[in-house]
């Protein structure tokens, strides 16, 4: 049996992507060494970091 993770991740996104995405999705895991699912997580982190920083920027307007 395999082994117990210590963070399991049990949520599940589905996406759909062009053929041309698809390709550059591709290119980006041989570049980086990255699974497709963490070049997703850290494009999530990247855009929910800028979201955030876009949001306090405007409350301070």
């Amino acid at each position: 049996m395999g082994e117990m993770k210590e963070h399991p991740r049990y949520n599940v996104i589905s996406l759909r992507f062009s053929d041309a995405e698809m390709e550059l999705l591709k290119e980006m895991t041989k570049e980086t060494h990255l699974s497709r699912s963490d070049l997703m997580r850290d494009a999530f982190i990247f855009f929910s970091d800028e979201y955030r920083k876009s949001r306090l920027r405007r409350r301070a307007a």
